[in-house]
């Protein structure tokens, strides 16, 4: 399991439930009824992202680390 790349849990009142998206990866977010649910889910992803991307030659972002916002 790739734990490195950061991971944004909260809740969407919209969806009704947490999300969790992996902002170094391109559209990758996943859902969950409790945030240890929506993260382990977010995890099984990054995972597989990065098996679909390694298969298919894609460009694959390192993870930086905490990310910054201004």
């Amino acid at each position: 399991m790739n734990t490195k790349y950061e991971i944004v849990v909260y809740w969407s009142e919209e969806d009704g439930c947490f999300l969790a998206e992996v902002p170094e990866l391109p559209k990758l977010i996943s859902d969950g009824s409790t945030r240890v649910e929506a993260l382990r889910n977010a995890e099984e992803m990054i995972d597989a992202y990065l098996k679909t991307a390694s298969e298919a030659g894609w460009t694959i972002p390192q993870p930086s680390g905490r990310l910054a916002f201004a």
